[in-house]
């Protein structure tokens, strides 16, 4: 822990970005403050956002670790990310969620799992009674009779309760306040620090539509809260629950699960050399079931172990076994920060569903003279940048190892990797078959035929 003191762990001159009135500025405000009781070191802490108005906490903090979410996954990743910190590294990282309704509707069951497990998460509820960002529409929250965008005559359907949800599903903390309560910071503080799950509904004013339309002001909100006998407070503070972490490490076989993980996973050491010099972008096209991202595993396992960095992003449709498949790799003697390939260096194109795929998104219109574009001679490709290179790597290889074939032809021609490493993950995989895929390789650099 850090010996400094912290006043305020918002950015210099903060300006807050939410409507005249917005309970959201409360709230945040009474954040910063629990977080001044707590003086934790701010690399200690880890704040998780939603879509929606509150999602434009990231920029108020200073210092302090942030993630953007998307809408209501926001307390899927901030329990996966206190899972993987707690169980892999013991920190002493803190994560806290914060969402609006709408986002915890959306995410309900998210919220429900991090309660059931007891995970080391704060989830603020900011808890307006509708969609904010969207135009005012009723969420599961919204009261009954209470008039927004989506319910002109009133809603009709019974609110969910969240802190009584949560409750059910055994949450180790739970507490319900107005975003103007002045004990707010000291039961955010509490949450915080509670060790296991905590949610903190916070009940707030939306003077966009909340006030306009549904005619909820400061006293009409107690009067609801009052009306729907909801209690202020601290409601649950159990002590009789071990935090999810603690249970994992302390219930597990270590060595049973060591032991499956060994012979399961692989460690892939650096076995090749390569010359790569800078970074390049090679693109996989074809058809779903085909080999095609697996093709491109085995070159990034390869260009691994030739001592490079290397990532892999894949693309199909939720069908699996129909319609394209892409892979995009990404190899470099140095660090890689960013996924996307602006401008491949390399293109293989195994299928005509690769190829509409492609095309469709704008990947071989970034092609550049550079381009060397590795091509099936089944399809007619025109007007595109770059050198092209056709043969039957579909006839050559069959449909399910021609992404594979034509990957290793650019392999040897390229020389991006060592040849060597990529035929020695062909022989892993292929085992006897191998050979017969290597040898055919080999065939079809005899008669290239650049276009």
């Amino acid at each position: 822990m850090s010996e400094q003191t912290y006043d305020t762990y918002l950015v210099d001159g903060v300006k807050f970005p939410f409507c005249k009135g917005c309970g959201h500025t409360h709230s945040v405000r009474y954040l910063d403050k629990a977080l001044t009781i707590l003086q934790r070191d701010p690399s200690g802490i880890n704040l998780v956002s939603d879509i929606g108005c509150i999602g434009l906490v990231d920029a108020l903090f200073s210092d302090i670790h942030t993630v953007h979410t998307t809408h209501g996954r926001s307390t899927a990743f901030g329990a996966g990310i206190e899972l993987a910190d707690s169980i892999l590294h013991d920190s002493d990282l803190k994560t806290i969620v914060i969402l609006g309704d709408g986002g915890a509707t959306i995410g309900l069951l998210h919220i429900v799992h991090a309660a059931l497990l007891n995970v080391d998460v704060t989830v603020l509820v900011c808890n307006n009674y509708l969609y904010g960002m969207t135009g005012g529409q009723h969420s599961a929250f919204t009261p009954y009779e209470m008039v927004t965008t989506t319910t002109p005559g009133g809603n009709i359907v019974p609110p969910l309760d969240i802190c009584k949800l949560v409750e059910s599903c055994e949450g180790g903390f739970i507490a319900r306040a107005l975003a103007t309560d002045k004990n707010l910071s000291e039961i955010i503080a509490q949450a915080i620090d509670y060790p296991g799950f905590a949610l903190v509904e916070i009940m707030e004013i939306c003077p966009e539509y909340g006030i306009k339309h549904g005619g909820i002001d400061g006293k009409k909100l107690k009067e609801t809260i009052h009306k729907q006998e909801k209690p202020l407070g601290v409601l649950v503070n159990r002590k009789d629950r071990e935090e999810f972490s603690y249970l994992y490490k302390n219930s597990i076989d270590i060595e049973a699960y060591n032991s499956l993980i060994k012979k399961s996973s692989r460690i892939i050491n650096k076995e090749f050399t390569s010359s790569l010099k800078k970074e390049i972008g090679v693109v996989v096209a074809g058809t779903a079931g085909e080999r095609v991202q697996l093709s491109s595993y085995l070159l990034l396992n390869a260009a691994i172990s030739s001592g490079l960095h290397a990532t892999q992003k894949n693309d199909n449709p939720v069908t699996q076994g129909s319609g394209f498949s892409i892979s995009e790799v990404i190899l470099s003697p140095e660090e890689i920060h960013y996924t996307g390939i602006e401008e491949p260096g390399y293109v293989i194109i195994t299928s005509a569903d690769g190829l509409r795929e492609i095309t469709a998104n704008g990947l071989l219109s970034r092609c550049t003279d550079e381009t060397i574009l590795f091509v099936d001679t089944s399809l007619d490709i025109e007007n595109v940048k770059g050198q092209c290179l056709k043969l039957p790597f579909r006839k050559s290889f069959g449909a399910d190892r021609a992404a594979v074939g034509a990957l290793g032809v650019c392999v040897k021609l390229s020389g991006i990797i060592p040849h060597d490493a990529y035929e020695n993950e062909i022989k892993q995989r292929y085992k006897n078959d191998a050979e017969n895929i290597i040898e055919k390789i080999f065939e079809l650099i005899k008669h290239k035929n650049f276009m």
